[in-house]
């Protein structure tokens, strides 16, 4: 492991390993902070969560390219689901990686972590893993007389959740704030988490013995799902020759910073999104939501994710403005995960992917009348 990253491999409450208390980690009014560091942790969560300023196009474009690099050196093969993992980071979401065991799930979040130098933290979930674990839990200092908090797991920059569905639906339900919120409820008291925020969750879609299916709520909270699949022929013959003696995880530097990072994502939120796009992007949500062949379809959050991750894409691109093409080319990914198909239908053969795919084939694109959507003026 890195200097920036710490592991809590539970296997009960009384082995968890909570990671230090983090400057940027302010408490709500009231809480317990020894004496002047409750004003100075709050002026630091401030700081960190002022809006930053956006980078220079040239410099966001250098630093992009920098981390897919790094990552495409661990990950062999696997181009265009390294650049959909740092699409989401800088769109400011969470990535559940569904894979079979053995692929490189958790291989991708950690070289995807080691990118950037700041906190990072990993999870081993498992069936008795408590909430406590993940979002801390307030004691009692005898010294003191009062309760402190300490932190979980869940204060970290990037927090790796591995086999997140082995973990009881309670224990799953703490991520949920946190996710969407950046924040922790403990004792009636919040706690803020430091700016970036990202949650890398890994699951095995095969073997169900020992697991508990995340609810619709938790899906609804990833902005995307990667699944890797095996590698080409090329790919394996090159792992099996470089990875054999050398973990490649320990050539990994850190190419960014976290501050770095906050201004990428605040390049990408300020990218243009035409009114035609955003009309679109409703339309292809509202086509989920009346197909037949679907029980639920997708969430007004799903369609702010879809955008901001289009807005990403635009940027990683090189381009200040959000095209249709971006929104069909990430429709799968991003809404598939949250879509549940109708039973008769998936017996026909259906799944959230094939009725994403028809879909786009039948929602109009704005400007084209085949379907097709290409750079235009109008979109700019």
């Amino acid at each position: 492991m890195g200097p920036h990253e710490t592991l809590l491999a539970d296997t009960g409450a009384g082995n968890s390993r909570s990671a230090p208390v983090p400057p940027s980690v302010p408490p709500s009014a009231g809480a317990a902070v020894p004496g002047t560091a409750q004003a100075a942790a709050t002026a630091q969560a401030a700081a960190n969560h002022a809006a930053a300023a956006p980078m220079e196009a040239t410099r966001f474009a250098q630093l992009s390219q920098r981390i897919m690099a790094v990552m495409n050196t661990v990950i062999d093969g696997k181009e265009e689901q390294v650049r959909l993992a740092l699409t989401v980071l800088l769109a400011g979401g969470h990535l559940l990686l569904e894979d079979v065991p053995g692929v490189g799930k958790t291989l991708l979040a950690k070289s995807l972590a080691r990118t950037v130098h700041c906190t990072v933290n990993r999870i081993q979930f498992t069936p008795d893993l408590l909430p406590s674990d993940i979002t801390g839990v307030s004691i009692f200092n005898q010294s003191t007389q009062s309760f402190e908090f300490r932190p979980g797991a869940i204060f970290a920059n990037i927090v790796i959740g591995d086999e997140i569905n082995r973990a009881s639906a309670k224990t799953q339900s703490a991520l949920l704030e946190s996710m969407a919120e950046h924040q922790v409820s403990v004792d009636g008291k919040t706690y803020s988490l430091a700016a970036p925020f990202m949650v890398i969750a890994t699951q095995n879609p095969i073997e169900m013995e020992g697991t508990y299916p995340l609810p619709e709520a938790q899906r609804d909270r990833f902005m995307a799902r990667i699944s890797l699949g095996y590698p080409d022929t090329d790919a394996e013959l090159s792992m099996l020759e470089t990875h054999q003696s050398v973990n490649p995880l320990d050539q990994v530097e850190s190419v960014a910073t976290a501050e770095q990072v906050t201004a990428m994502i605040a390049t990408v939120a300020a990218i243009h999104v035409a009114p035609a796009v955003r009309a679109y992007t409703v339309a292809l949500g509202q086509a989920t939501r009346s197909s037949p062949e679907l029980l639920l379809g997708a969430s007004p959050r799903a369609l702010l994710q879809l955008l901001r991750a289009a807005k990403a894409t635009a940027a990683l691109s090189g381009r200040g403005f959000v095209l249709p093409d971006d929104i069909r080319a990430l429709a799968g990914p991003v809404l598939a995960h949250r879509l549940l198909v109708e039973r008769g239908a998936a017996s026909r053969g259906a799944t959230a992917a094939s009725v994403i795919a028809d879909l786009l084939a039948t929602v109009p694109v704005p400007g084209q009348a085949d379907g097709r959507a290409v750079k235009d003026a109008r979109f700019q």
